[in-house]
């Protein structure tokens, strides 16, 4: 018999009378919910995000009527709220509550357009963008409820930021991980996971050998909900055939646990140190995929039919630029070819310097 299977946390299972499997999530002051199939597989983990996300909001008998405490208690037990995606709900979750314990005793009734503006000049751009969409869904609960009959957040307007997001991995920083990582370890398991088939951690991560089917990844984005059929690159299939896990997913922490969101950046962040590359991420890899499709001459579409994107505006950023290079290719070659050798003689020394700096 194999080592017994280690459920997650907060996973309770036994054998019904008929002796079929069942599993329940419990956790103090969560819902209790039944989780479907066997445990890591993806309606499981769909499910278990869901109910670990799904936390009910504690009685809070201090919170006055008509303050902000009060109406994001409210919504927080809006079916609006408990139907969003588990992450959605996790980052609304974490940014209400924060600004609940700065502002939460001050009256919704009395927040107005300068406000918001004042708390998201406080922030980040990041931050301060995820803060709007916050407080613009409980702006749209408090005209509902009858709390207000406006949304001082209409005529805010996201923060553009300077940054460009992660920084996309080049060819050379992938081969520099590479030499770090040989094929068989975890990481160069994670990095070719990531690159070959360009997708977010959180996918990355509950990909097993029962999603590969004929030579073809199928995924299911948790994010967007996307179906994808991914051809599996023979390099990949490389790479997982020498690192074998014995586990359903292809990826697993030293205790044979799948690996949570968090926690795989934070391992994966201590891998690209270790090559040297702390400017490097696990997102970069996506965005390092899409690169390598335009470059070889992919459409955004054919880009978009690997990566899931949703929107085509990032994924012509990247074939405009792979096009502007082999164009610039071709009109340096048509240059080279119609001028022919350069006039006058080049000096032994003058071609000695050039060739010491290319």
């Amino acid at each position: 018999m194999g080592p017994r299977l280690k459920l997650p946390h907060y996973v309770h299972g036994f054998l019904d009378r008929h002796g079929k499997p069942r599993f329940y999530f419990r956790r103090a002051g969560f819902n209790a919910a039944p989780l479907p199939g066997l445990p890591y597989s993806p309606e499981f983990m769909a499910a278990y995000e869901a109910a670990l996300a799904g936390q009910r909001p504690a009685p809070a008998p201090s919170a006055i009527p008509g303050t902000m405490n009060a109406l994001a208690l409210n919504f927080f037990a809006t079916s609006a709220f408990s139907t969003l995606r588990p992450s959605s709900r996790r980052t609304y979750r974490w940014t209400i509550e924060k600004l609940c314990r700065e502002h939460g005793d001050k009256r919704v009734a009395l927040l107005r357009r300068e406000h918001i503006v004042k708390l998201m000049a406080s922030r980040k751009p990041g931050a301060a963008n995820k803060l709007r969409k916050a407080l613009r869904a409980l702006m749209k609960h408090a005209i509902a409820i009858g709390m207000r009959g406006d949304d001082p957040t209409a005529d805010v307007k996201a923060i553009r930021g300077n940054s460009k997001g992660f920084h996309s991995w080049s060819d050379a920083e992938i081969a520099q991980f590479e030499a770090c990582h040989p094929i068989g370890s975890r990481a160069r398991l994670a990095m070719a996971l990531l690159l070959y088939s360009g997708q977010r951690r959180g996918d990355v991560i509950r990909m097993g050998p029962q999603h590969i089917r004929i030579g073809v990844l199928y995924v299911v984005q948790e994010k967007t909900g996307v179906e994808l059929a991914i051809p599996v690159h023979p390099d990949l299939a490389i790479i997982i055939a020498s690192a074998p896990s014995g586990h359903l997913t292809f990826l697993a922490t030293r205790s044979g646990r799948p690996f949570e969101a968090s926690r795989f950046s934070h391992w994966f962040r201590e891998e690209c140190d270790k090559a040297g590359l702390r400017h490097c991420s696990a997102h970069g890899l996506r965005k390092a995929a899409a690169r390598r499709l335009a470059e070889a001459g992919c459409t955004a579409h054919e880009i978009g039919a690997i990566t899931g994107h949703a929107s085509l505006t990032e994924l012509v950023r990247y074939t405009k630029a792979a096009d502007q290079r082999r164009l610039a290719d071709a009109a340096m070659a048509k240059v080279r070819t119609s001028s022919g050798k350069p006039r006058g003689k080049v000096s032994q020394k003058g071609r000695k310097a050039f060739d010491d700096q290319w």
